[in-house]
This record gives structure tokens, C-alpha cells and sequence, in this order.
């Protein structure tokens, strides 16, 4: 019978490795896509204003996921969902168009850095919204989290760009976007909440891009669609990666962005190496494993009751 049960616990725990290997090499491989799009944001600069770039790449992933946004023409969400849904699409696109105005003017890697703190606002907005209990560890956790962002900004040593600002005013946006995601979730399916996003975050951009409307280059309209592609597929990754191990694996394997994003930005932009964008960004990710780690723990605890 001991035996049975050995080779049960043994069987079991080479299912949790190799479902850990494969969470950690879906994680690399959106690592690699995502500091792509930010290269490719990054090299077209400010030759198209944010909004308009911004409008083009959902517009771009829209035509991508046409054939799964087919599906949802009989699709009729609630009042409430939909009201969701377009908070969502407008908060989101609000992001993302700092986030363009943010890679044509700063370093990769300080984009990548300051964008690490999106988990901690998550981690905030869920205590304020979801009433969700703020631990004294994890209140440790966001503070040090900060700590690692104003390592990266150095306000009071350094004049604080327009581009670091925008970074820094994005983060909570995402978490905002994600926070509604996850009340969705409740009722809706995944497939649709990505889907429905796609569409109400290109109506959101849409006004901004008119307003400013340049007509983008063959060139400039060339590379960001390989963004469209490139962004699609890392969000599709990133998924297979949170189904396939826990956030408490994948989440320090984030970490690597950061440096793929460093060499990058001095090997393609001639961007100087800054140690203090390094430190401060592993603050930043060592605070949200360890968010990752108590909420994990604490789903245990729950489901062990």
C-alpha cells in the first residue's frame, strides 16, 4: 500500500514539475514578444503621435481576431457587463496611449521597469474594491514596490521626464483594466472578456486618433502591424503560462524582461546601461512575487477549509 501511495505522490509531483517547466517557458516566450512591441514602439518614436499609434495596433488586432470575434454576433451581455465592458475598453485605452507616449520618449528598460508596478495597484484596488484584507506583509510588499519604482525614477537626483510620468499613470490604468476583468469573470468567459476588449479598447482610442489624426507611413503602418501580431500572440502566451503553473513560479521569470529590455534598448537604441533602472526593477518584481506568494497561500488556506 506504501508503496501505491510513493509512486501516486511521485507521479504527481513530476506532473507539477513538468507543468512548472511548461508555465515557465510560456512566461519566457512572452518575455521576448513583449520586449519586441516595446522595440518596435520604441523605433518608431514619436513619428506618429500616441493616440493614432496606439488606435492602429488594437484596429491591426482586430482584424487579427476576426476570426474569433465572429462569435460573439449573437453575444448580448447584461446591463451590468456591458457597462463593465465599456469602462473597461475606455480605462485600458486610456493606458495605453501613455504607454505609447511613454516608449517614444524614455529607455526601454525604464518603460519595462515602472510597468512592473501594475500588480501593486492590482493589489490596492482589490483591498479598496473587492474588500479584500491588506496583511501587514503584503502593505510591505506595495511599499516596497514603490520603494523599487522611485529607484527607477530617482525624483529630487534626476529631472522626472513626461515619458516616466505617463509610465507611472499607466500602471494603475492596466490594474484598473484587469480589476474589471477579473468582476468579469464571475459571469463571463475568458475568450469573451478578451475578445470584447479588442473592440471597446479600439472604439475608446478611436475619437483620440481622429483628433490627431496623422496618416501613418507604409512603413510606420508595416511595423505596427507586426506589433498587432507580436502583442496578440504574447497576450495568448502569457495566458498559457497563468493555466499552466502558479504566479509564484512565473512571476520571477518576469525579472528577465527587464534585462532582455536593457540590452535591447543599448544594442538597438544606444541607450546607456543604468544600474539603478536594474535594482529598482527587481524590487518592484521581488515585491509582487511575494504578493503572488501570499495570495497564493492564502487560496490554499481557503480551499483547505
Amino acid at each position: 500500500m506504501s508503496d501505491i501511495l510513493a509512486a501516486e505522490a511521485a507521479a504527481a509531483a513530476e506532473t507539477t514539475r513538468r507543468a512548472n517547466i511548461a508555465g515557465i517557458g510560456w512566461m519566457l516566450a512572452s518575455g521576448v514578444l513583449f520586449v519586441f512591441v516595446t522595440g518596435i514602439v520604441r523605433y518608431i518614436g514619436t513619428d506618429l503621435p500616441a493616440p493614432v499609434a496606439a488606435f492602429m495596433r488594437y484596429a491591426m488586432g482586430l482584424a487579427i481576431l476576426s476570426p474569433v470575434l465572429v462569435r460573439l454576433v449573437t453575444y448580448r451581455p447584461s446591463p451590468r457587463a456591458l457597462i463593465l465592458y465599456g469602462v473597461r475598453g475606455l480605462v485600458h485605452g486610456m493606458g495605453v496611449i501613455l504607454w505609447f507616449f511613454a516608449m517614444a520618449r524614455i529607455p526601454v528598460a525604464e518603460v519595462t521597469a515602472i510597468g512592473y508596478t501594475s500588480p501593486i495597484f492590482i493589489t490596492l484596488g482589490a483591498a479598496l474594491f473587492f474588500k479584500e484584507r491588506l496583511h501587514a506583509r503584503r502593505i510591505f510588499a506595495v511599499l516596497a514596490g514603490f520603494a523599487g519604482a522611485m529607484l527607477v525614477i530617482r525624483p529630487g537626483f534626476s529631472e522626472v521626464s513626461s515619458g516616466q510620468l505617463a509610465q507611472l499613470a499607466a500602471a494603475p490604468l492596466f490594474a484598473a483594466s484587469y480589476l474589471i476583468a477579473k468582476s468579469l469573470t464571475r459571469s463571463e468567459s475568458p475568450a469573451v472578456i478578451v475578445g470584447v476588449l479588442t473592440i471597446t479598447s479600439t472604439l475608446a482610442l478611436a475619437p483620440f486618433a481622429i483628433a490627431n489624426w496623422q496618416t501613418p507611413s507604409l512603413h510606420d503602418t508595416m511595423w505596427l502591424a507586426l506589433t498587432a501580431v507580436f502583442a496578440t500572440t504574447g497576450h495568448y502566451t502569457l495566458t498559457r503560462a497563468f493555466k499552466a503553473a502558479p504566479l509564484t513560479v512565473t512571476q520571477p521569470v518576469t525579472f528577465l524582461q527587464l534585462l532582455w529590455a536593457t540590452l535591447l534598448g543599448m544594442l538597438a537604441f544606444g541607450e546607456p546601461f543604468d544600474p539603478w533602472v536594474i535594482a529598482g526593477g527587481g524590487v518592484i518584481v521581488a515585491s509582487v512575487t511575494y504578493i503572488a506568494h501570499r495570495e497564493a497561500a492564502a487560496g490554499r488556506r481557503q480551499r483547505g477549509r
